[in-house]
């Protein structure tokens, strides 16, 4: 069964109750540090609304028929406030996600691809070449989702976040659209 959410931007009142869903989802999952491991990762997961605040950010949400918060992820249209580790913020005419989250209740119901897709459509009108992001050992459910998506490994932007190793992943764009038809 899948659902098809509503996606768009958080609006403010959301914001809190959002951090609230990706503290749940990231401190629930087996193998990633714990928040008294990162207490600084966590906080910025909490206060998740206020990546919008960076140019060329945006905070996206799934929002069910019922009107029911699904999950939520950051879109960065500009490497430059992606703000990860390794060689990400240095690239150029891509676009970045970052902490996507699904609320427990919801997942395997395409929402986490609902999000994903949404932000390659951002990256694809923004007219980059492609899309960069992280994900974990932790998170294998969404590494499967991101290569069946057509990500693709990308270990020059690897990097360790405490003791932590995070995959870097690429997915470009240009083979995404269609061939010109030919003249004539």
């Amino acid at each position: 069964m899948t659902v098809n959410p509503e996606i768009r931007e958080i609006r403010p009142e959301e914001a809190e109750a959002l951090g609230q869903l990706l503290v749940a989802v990231y401190s629930g999952l087996d193998g990633f540090p714990t928040p008294q491991e990162q207490p600084t990762y966590y906080a910025m997961l909490a206060s998740i609304g206020k990546f919008s605040e960076k140019p060329g950010a945006q905070v996206l949400v799934a929002v069910s028929a019922e009107g029911q918060l699904m999950g939520g992820v950051v879109y960065f249209g500009h490497m430059a406030q992606y703000g990860s580790g390794g060689a990400a913020t240095a690239a150029t005419h891509a676009s970045g996600i970052r902490l996507l989250g699904v609320d427990a209740r919801f997942r395997g119901l395409g929402v986490g691809r609902a999000l994903t897709s949404a932000c390659i459509q951002r990256a694809k009108d923004a007219g980059h070449a492609e899309v960069i992001l992280h994900t974990t050992e932790a998170m294998r459910i969404a590494w499967g989702l991101y290569e069946r998506l057509g990500f693709e490994r990308s270990p020059e932007l690897d990097f360790i976040q405490g003791a932590l190793p995070v995959f870097g992943f690429r997915l470009p764009l240009e083979r995404l659209r269609p061939a010109p038809l030919p003249a004539g």
